[in-house]
């Protein structure tokens, strides 16, 4: 099979050319964590989407009020490169060196230009790991003070001193047990309750005095307590269905992750074009799945949303690999879609996804079957609905 035309060298250039006009959010999946090549070849691709396309912002899967931190030093030079790396990520992506790099590099192209011209870092995930997840207290004590400086106190649904009252011990919101024991959870206590209702009245407030909050601070301000808003009721609603005793409890909780995921990207999205960076599960446009303490779950990920509210402005490069050999993942089968493109000599390329399909014709190429748990090979019913594949041939150990 000739793959000339369908294939080309990693660049911007060639990533854009895949879509009909420049996404706002160009969305570069990764089918694995923990590779530091993958990020190498996120951060040329995003050098060179900074310097050819016009792009200033990139986001990662990583806890979006940490990372104000390295937004914060990446924007001003607040902090230091090494407290933004152990403080500013989540999932300990802290000590990955090409995030470590990343964040160098961003600080060095921001010295000494202007506001409007300054890169910027977002993370996108909710503050949640896999154990669990996390209190909602700074998210909400945040926002209830950017409030409390600005508007008529008579408008704040309750005070400071109730809300530090309601929130109670962090421990118990952190509580490890409550991932797999509805019991061990506070999200349902008469307390979590009201602090949901709390929440949503503190983010009405914050909608309807719009105007004047970006008046008396700046829209940049704004931005943030929203990010705050979405970020406490995201959190209360995790934590209350965390309490859920029904057989449906961890495919929701899921799925609420990657709202919370959509809802921060959309945001983004009204600040300019940003590339994004996640695991292709979360990214990708069609529904994902996967297998937990032996039950199947399946959810809308948070690239379907995005794709559903912004159509051709929200585009999605899924990254697909060879081998991982340090990892059991060894040549791919030849009627694989991985197998296809190992044939080329290049180390990496970029392939167009439905001229890739085309040129299979009626055949179905075989899907790939991963002996490392933590890899997840391309699904190849979806390759015709796929915009952009980025192929990389070998990935080193370390």
């Amino acid at each position: 099979m000739d793959l000339s035309d369908v294939t080309h060298p990693l660049r911007a250039a060639a990533v854009l050319r895949l879509f009909p006009a420049r996404p706002h959010l160009l969305a570069l999946g990764e089918p694995t964590h923990g590779e530091d090549m993958l990020l190498d070849l996120r951060n040329r691709l995003f050098g060179q989407l900074v310097e050819e396309a016009g792009y200033r912002t990139i986001a990662l899967e990583s806890d979006c009020m940490a990372g104000l931190l390295v937004d914060d030093y990446v924007a001003t030079g607040a902090g230091s490169l090494d407290e933004v790396m152990e403080h500013g990520f989540s999932h300990g992506f802290g000590s990955s060196a090409a995030n470590r790099e990343l964040v160098r590099w961003m600080r060095a192209h921001n010295e000494e230009r202007p506001a409007a011209e300054r890169l910027r870092f977002a993370g996108f995930d909710g503050p949640l790991e896999i154990t669990g997840a996390a209190s909602p207290r700074p998210a909400l004590t945040a926002l209830h003070t950017y409030l409390a400086a600005r508007v008529d106190p008579a408008l704040l649904p309750c005070t400071a001193g109730a809300l530090d009252r309601l929130l109670g011990e962090d421990s118990a919101w952190t509580e490890p047990a409550a991932m797999s024991d509805p019991a061990a959870s506070v999200g349902r206590t008469p307390q979590a309750t009201e602090l949901r209702l709390l929440a949503d009245d503190l983010v009405a407030l914050l909608d309807t005095r719009t105007p004047e909050l970006i008046a008396a601070t700046s829209r940049e301000d704004w931005h943030r307590a929203r990010l705050y808003g979405r970020t406490a009721t995201g959190l209360l609603r995790y934590h209350f269905w965390m309490a859920d005793t029904g057989p449906a409890r961890m495919a929701r909780l899921v799925a609420l992750r990657d709202r919370m995921m959509a809802d921060n990207l959309l945001a983004l999205a009204e600040r300019g074009p940003a590339l994004v960076h996640a695991h292709n599960a979360h990214l990708q446009r069609e529904p994902s799945s996967m297998r937990m303490g032996g039950e199947r779950l399946r959810w809308w990920s948070a690239g379907a949303l995005l794709n559903a509210h912004m159509a051709e402005r929200y585009a999605f490069v899924t990254t697909a690999l060879g081998t991982i050999r340090h990892r059991g993942v060894d040549t791919p089968p030849p009627d694989t879609v991985e197998g296809l493109l190992y044939t080329l000599p290049h180390a990496h390329h970029v392939a167009d996804a439905a001229g890739l399909a085309a040129a299979y014709g009626d055949t179905r190429p075989a899907a790939r079957v991963s002996p490392y748990i933590g890899y997840a090979p391309l699904d190849p019913a979806h390759l015709a609905a796929q915009q952009g594949i980025l192929f990389v041939r070998d990935l080193p150990a370390g």
